[in-house]
């Protein structure tokens, strides 16, 4: 999608040699900023003249005529009577603070420092980069935060409410599909005074929520608050899976990710991780809910490692045209969504086929629109009940075949992709032969090589294989030559950039460690790589190997390493040494 509809990650990025684009925070009249030991109300108009706020104020409640009363004006206390001037402010900020205040002791700002792999010069890794985001208390001595907050990181450290002292962190587990991180601190200092944050259960429709983080602006805690305004399967950005969010008016910028949001009783019913930029959308956040949240604690928990959420291995087509309905023999009370593929490398391709209609999942019947009831007046996607469940967990499903319903007990696994959407904090494969590098295709190297706009600028063979192919096996890989390292062996090679490699000396390219263990053990006279759009590249096996050596050492490839097998030693194939 382009710039003009966009959900971004909400954490901080601060880089001393290089300018970085980020949010201008968002004014919203909700906005206070709280100290320790005093309360101010302060609403966050700094950025805009008094005639522009009064000229841009709308909605909400009309603005009472100068000659309105004073006693209509003044707050009263619970007994009927008035409460003047100091005292008034003063029992709104008792309110205030007894409300927010315990919860937000918990709440702490994370500091990590990043070194990204470089997906383009795999030999190589970026410059490393600092970020600032949020995070918050739970039970058992951790701390939650987003995972794209930690995403390659180098350190992490923490640093409380009200202390001047960063503690270092340690991080336990990254949920890349959830966009939640766990986080320990070994020094017993930083756990003293330190209550831990108390979920509540998943809020309803215009439930008041309170999002408190570190967000860009200042360096202090702030809160903003809003409501909740939508409750669905949303898109979460960084791991490129739909699974239960909630979406909130309230401001959410960048820093703010990791956050807690509270309800108005103090417990914590999400963490804010990302907001939508349009030009039409004005404090359009979104929140992992506490489902989401205590699934990923309970993967920990359970298996000492995430393992992540399962999906159910197939595609699948609405069912809401009649006729459609009609041909797959279905009754007038039978409903369900056809399966259109089975993804091979999943459990359900054992049972599951082409065209069958699944009409039911664990007992919960599925609409012809793919969706079941969730709450009073409200349905969701049926994949919803998929997420769950947790990995290795089976799960009943009703299957109408040939007119007759059968039942089957399925084995829920995690998704695999051909191209993958994340490398997961694995640095990248790669393997050079002669100046031509080889490497596998994921969403993070199609980003370095087209940017933001990969999914237009990107070959549309490759985009093709990313948005439809599925693997044939569980260790498929998209290989391509990546570029050419040009020298006098590949001459009139140097053109060829991110081409799929089909096979080698007509044996099919299965992955990249295949491909690396072909080439190295040939013993023909000659390599030939059969690429995409009928290309071929052939290369005198003797001459191409001795030329490698020298090649790496001319790019400063693994220093000046004088011989290739103590190179391909070191090198990394399939994210292992």
């Amino acid at each position: 999608m382009g710039d003009n509809n966009r959900k971004r990650k909400r954490s901080r990025k601060h880089q001393s040699s290089e300018t970085l684009e980020t949010s201008p925070p968002a004014t919203t009249t909700s906005a206070a900023s709280f100290d320790q030991s005093d309360v101010v109300l302060s609403a966050d108009h700094s950025d805009q003249p008094t005639s522009s706020r009064r000229r841009h104020r709308r909605g909400g409640r009309s603005r009472k005529s100068p000659d309105s009363s004073d006693e209509q004006q003044q707050p009263r206390r619970s007994d009927g009577a008035a409460i003047n001037g100091a005292a008034a402010w003063e029992l709104v900020a008792n309110a205030v603070s007894a409300r927010v205040m315990p919860a937000m002791d918990a709440v702490v700002k994370v500091f990590c420092v990043h070194t990204e792999p470089n997906f383009s010069l795999p030999w190589q890794r970026k410059r490393q980069y600092s970020s600032s985001s949020s995070g918050f208390v739970i039970g058992g001595r951790r701390v939650l935060t987003n995972a794209h907050s930690v995403e390659h990181y180098t350190q992490v450290k923490l640093k409380k409410r009200g202390s001047d002292t960063k503690y270092l962190a340690t991080v336990l587990a990254i949920g890349t599909e959830c966009d939640i991180a766990l986080l320990t601190v070994s020094d017993d200092e930083f756990w003293e005074g330190v209550s831990p944050v108390e979920f509540g259960k998943l809020p309803a429709l215009q439930d008041a929520v309170t999002v408190v983080g570190y967000p860009i602006g200042g360096d202090t805690i702030s809160v903003t608050s809003g409501v909740v305004s939508r409750i669905e399967i949303l898109s979460y950005v960084h791991g490129s899976t739909e699974l239960l969010g909630l979406q909130i008016d309230a401001a959410i910028n960048s820093g703010n990710s990791g956050g807690p949001a509270f309800n108005d009783k103090g417990s914590c019913v999400g963490i804010a991780f990302q907001s939508l930029k349009h030009d039409d959308a004005e404090n359009i956040g979104y929140v992992i809910p506490t489902p989401v949240i205590t699934h990923f604690i309970q993967d920990y928990e359970k298996n000492g490692a995430y393992t992540g959420f399962p999906i159910l291995g197939v595609e699948w087509q609405k069912m809401e045209n009649p006729d459609l309905r009609l041909a797959m023999g279905m009754k007038s009370d039978q409903k369900g969504v056809r399966v259109r593929r089975v993804d091979p490398t999943a459990p359900e391709s054992k049972v599951l086929k082409p065209s069958d209609v699944i009409l039911s999942f664990d007992g919960v019947d599925i609409a012809n629109d793919g969706t079941v009831p969730f709450r009073h007046g409200e349905r969701m996607g049926f994949s919803y009940l998929i997420s769950q469940k947790y990995t290795g967990d089976k799960a009943e499903i009703k299957v109408l075949r040939d007119s007759a319903v059968h039942t089957f007990n399925i084995k829920l696994g995690t998704h695999r992709r051909l191209i993958p959407a994340h490398s997961k904090g694995r640095p990248p494969s790669y393997y050079i032969v002669a100046g031509f590098v080889f490497t596998a295709v994921s969403v993070p190297y199609l980003r370095s090589e087209y940017g933001k706009e990969y999914e237009y600028e990107a070959p549309v063979k490759l985009l093709d294989k990313l948005l439809h192919s599925m693997p044939q096996s569980k260790d498929e890989e998209l290989v391509v030559v990546s570029q050419v390292l040009v020298a006098d062996i590949n001459i009139g090679y140097e053109e060829i950039v991110n081409t799929q490699v089909l096979a080698f000396n007509g044996n099919p390219v299965r992955n990249l460690k295949s491909l690396a263990s072909m080439a190295e053990s040939c013993k023909e006279e000659f390599m030939k790589f059969d690429l995409d759009y009928d290309q071929i590249v052939v290369l005198r096996t003797e001459t191409a190997k001795a030329a490698t050596v020298d090649i790496l050492t001319t790019h400063c490839i693994k220093g000046k390493a004088a011989a290739l097998d103590r190179w391909l030693s070191a090198c990394t194939i399939n994210g292992k040494k």
